[in-house]
């Protein structure tokens, strides 16, 4: 691949040695590719996932309720999305469109399916009146971070973070231009964040679970090993907020489950029950991992 100037051609074909990460699972077309049954466990929500930052969203927020004594109890099953299982049967089912996180809630007398984490974030804290406030003008705020989140983090990912950390070569033009926009967003938060202790306001909410896991991942130097080269240390209102929310327990316990890197003994693959994050967490606090 060079990185002369490139002209299009008239009609697009895909050229599936187009080299980068996941280019063996990467494609234009939509459906399964094999039969795949997922996993169903014992409790009533079923989460299909991997510990990306838009996988934690929802494994946050499971484990936030939970701690606020809500029946939550979720199994959690691994979505390796690295050799293709979001394009099992199964998997397509729910989510058609073959992105984590997705999930299968078994409490009423029909399964829902859900997917994508915003979409999911809400029907939670809809479905047990929590992290979302009644006050419709407070309400419109979450709502209004919560899209925000959703049609930003792409440029984030599938634009700074792609380009930065996962192009098979580094090309200035793309990574200028997506380092731009990534500051830009930073700065939206951040000047957000010194007139409001959360995002959208005085109280934690899912906008705050939302955007922690992209934009805290980033100012805490855990996103593309990037904190350097977007000088993540001069966006002080955030970094104060992502380190409020980075120390509450059930984000500790969230940011573990369907974790398919690292130490052998600080994954978690599957989470089936609080005992099975305990485990992995003890061994995280005590080695400082966390």
């Amino acid at each position: 691949m060079s990185d002369a100037e490139y002209v299009p051609p008239k009609v697009w074909k895909w050229d599936q040695s187009n080299g980068g990460a996941f280019a063996s699972t990467n494609r234009p077309t939509a459906g399964a590719t094999h039969d795949a049954v997922l996993p169903r466990g014992k409790h009533k929500f079923q989460l299909h996932s991997l510990a990306t930052p838009n996988g934690q969203k929802v494994s946050i927020m499971l484990e936030e309720l939970l701690a606020a004594g809500h029946d939550a109890e979720y199994d959690a099953w691994l979505i390796n999305i690295g050799k293709g299982d979001q394009f099992g049967s199964g998997f397509v089912e729910v989510n058609p469109n073959s992105k984590i996180p997705a999930m299968w809630d078994y409490s009423g007398a029909e399964p829902i399916a859900l997917f994508e984490s915003g979409s999911i974030l809400v029907h939670l804290a809809e479905k047990f009146g929590a992290f979302y406030p009644k006050d419709p003008a407070t309400r419109a705020q979450v709502m209004n971070w919560l899209m925000w989140q959703m049609g930003s983090a792409p440029f984030v990912g599938g634009g700074f973070g792609h380009f930065y950390a996962y192009a098979p070569v580094k090309l200035e033009y793309p990574i200028n231009r997506y380092a731009m926009e990534t500051k830009r967003q930073l700065d939206v938060l951040d000047k957000q964040l010194a007139k409001n202790k959360f995002i959208a306001g005085e109280d934690y909410s899912i906008a705050d679970i939302a955007i922690f896991p992209w934009y805290g991942g980033m100012v805490l130097n855990r996103s593309y090993n990037a904190g350097e080269f977007l000088d993540v240390g001069i966006y002080t209102n955030v970094i104060r907020w992502a380190k409020e929310i980075d120390a509450r327990e059930p984000v500790k316990r969230g940011r573990c489950v369907n974790t398919a890197w690292g130490p052998e003994d600080e994954m978690l693959a599957e989470r089936h029950s609080a005992a099975d994050i305990d485990r992995v967490l003890a061994i995280r606090k005590e080695r400082g991992t966390i």
